[in-house]
């Protein structure tokens, strides 16, 4: 009986060993996917709807960009400026939410004077609203311009959550690129989507770390041993951002600055969701119009 018992507490020590040394450290993968195109050093925008937001979906993204451990090449160490379109103010609080924000950016560490925050009538917290694409478009331009905007982040046509406010950001970002495709803009920024992932992989915390860099390093084998070509024709690359405890940590102290969000079914998400730990992404890219073809074709595919 007694070496049943050690048996299986060692078996469980082996387990917890194992799943904390495949959470401690972070991974990242395919993350010069989001640099390539441009010679110029990235200038990344992260586009969220409400104040915490960035925290409860972005963080594990946000905590490696802004670490610049991302490479040797010093050319590629990415500015990282955030844009929040509303106060968060469905139940009265935008002050405060305005407030919590800046405190919350402050852990994460975006710079003050990079980071902004609207309140508009027309791109309030409502959760039985969907923005308008020419609101948000127009409410993002002049940042991505006069900021010379590489790359936006935001949300997936999903919204992980299902928020409408959530679901409206690409196509306010699609409608931008539009407007400045028109108006021939030499450089019109690069779009990607934070994937929403089915519900039964979004709520199994440190697990989905372990199951993500499992995965990374299972396709790295699949390259290097198998046959499976490093960038397969027609396949996107996409890049991921795995946390590590110390990232988890920052992110949790970034979502105790939103003390008037702090209610009990927010701390059962920051214990088990997976977007406090991994991040994954999938560009929306440009189709060009074959206009002297007179072929029409929609102005964006994901």
């Amino acid at each position: 009986m007694f070496l049943q018992n050690f048996y299986r507490l060692s078996i469980l020590f082996l387990g917890l060993a194992i799943l904390f040394n495949a959470v401690s450290k972070p991974l990242q993968s395919n993350v010069d996917t989001l640099f390539t195109g441009s010679a110029r050093s990235p200038r990344i925008l992260l586009l969220t709807a409400h104040p915490d937001d960035e925290c409860l979906f972005f963080a594990p993204t946000l905590t490696v960009l802004l670490s610049q451990a991302i490479g040797h090449d010093t050319n590629k160490i990415p500015q990282v400026y955030s844009l929040c379109l509303s106060v968060g103010d469905a139940d009265g609080l935008g002050d405060v939410r305005k407030e919590e924000l800046g405190r919350s950016l402050n852990v994460l560490g975006v710079e003050e004077g990079k980071r902004w925050i609207l309140d508009q009538p027309d791109l309030k917290d409502n959760i039985t609203v969907y923005w308008s694409a020419e609101s948000i478009a127009n409410a993002l331009r002049p940042f991505v311009i006069e900021n010379d905007i590489t790359t936006i982040l935001t949300f997936d046509y999903e919204g992980i959550s299902s928020h409408p406010n959530h679901q409206s950001l690409p196509h306010g970002v699609v409608h931008l690129i539009n407007s400045l495709a028109k108006d021939s803009i030499q450089h019109s920024p690069r779009v990607f989507a934070l994937i929403t992932v089915p519900l039964i992989h979004k709520y199994v915390g440190p697990l989905s770390a372990a199951l993500a860099k499992a995965d990374v390093a299972f396709t790295a084998l699949l390259q290097q041993f198998g046959n499976m070509p490093s960038n397969p024709i027609g396949a996107a690359r996409v890049p991921v951002f795995v946390a590590g405890i110390s990232e988890y940590r920052t992110a949790l102290r970034a979502m105790l600055q939103h003390g008037s969000q702090l209610v009990w079914f927010r701390w059962l998400y920051v214990a088990f969701s997976r977007y406090m730990w991994v991040n994954e992404w999938l560009e929306i890219v440009p189709v060009t119009h074959t206009a002297a073809a007179g072929i029409p074709s929609p102005a964006f595919s994901i």
